[in-house]
């Protein structure tokens, strides 16, 4: 007996035939049990499926289980979910607003509140920006642009002190830099305006905002100074 020979009745006697009706059926329930699996699986992400449980074999819904036509006719005939919406904006109508009447009221302000720029005085009527230049160099925007000058008395003073209210991110370095308060971000937030060249601020815009809001400006600038 050759060895191939040797090799197929090895085989023969190892692994006995089975019929193919018996191997069909067999195929056929694990292809079944593995969609039913595969199905339940997939319906598993349903929220309602306590409330609407399913049968094993389909994802029909098990009939007398779950809402009934009558339930589901009387929500849509006696509109309950608007119901519940009106009753939500009857208990709100009777709360204090949250809303205020803009421009009549207007919210608090934090002293740190950084809004239109303005440049300060000391109570002399001198200004105070002494021409450091410390503002420009450190705004990241780069929207200040100042020219200087010695006067007589050898001091040096602003000769063009310009803002553009355009590229200013209101970050409020300028403010933190100046080492004499001078250039400070003040609580006008109102400053809206219709055309470009009116956000171009000059020195004498920037005094003049100084000289309205010195008040408010000293105020922030004393409650602020223990963080400083």
């Amino acid at each position: 007996m050759s060895f191939i020979a040797a090799g197929r009745l090895a085989a023969r006697t190892i692994v006995p035939r089975v019929p193919a009706r018996i191997v069909a059926p067999a195929v056929a329930r694990g292809i079944h049990v593995s969609t039913v699996a595969r199905a339940q699986s997939f319906n598993d992400y349903r929220p309602n499926r306590e409330s609407f449980p399913e049968d094993d074999r389909s994802t029909r819904y098990i009939p007398g289980r779950g809402p009934t036509t009558l339930d589901m006719t009387s929500q849509s005939l006696l509109l309950t979910e608007l119901v519940r919406g009106m009753w939500v904006i009857l208990e709100s109508f009777f709360r204090p607003p949250y809303t205020i009447m803009y421009p009549f009221e207007k919210g608090a302000l934090s002293p740190r509140f950084r809004g239109e720029h303005a440049l300060r005085r000391y109570p002399s009527g001198e200004e105070r920006c002494i021409a450091c230049k410390l503002c420009e160099a450190i705004c990241p925007a780069q929207a200040i642009t100042i020219e200087a000058e010695p006067r007589e008395d050898g001091s040096r003073r602003t000769t063009r002190y310009d803002i553009d209210m355009t590229k200013c991110i209101y970050c409020g370095f300028c403010q933190e830099a100046c080492p004499v308060d001078a250039i400070v971000e003040g609580p006008n937030y109102e400053y809206a305006t219709e055309t470009h060249e009116e956000l171009l601020y000059n020195k004498e815009k920037l005094l003049a905002n100084g000289d309205k809001w010195e008040v408010e400006l000293a105020r922030n600038i004393e409650a602020d100074h223990l963080y400083r």
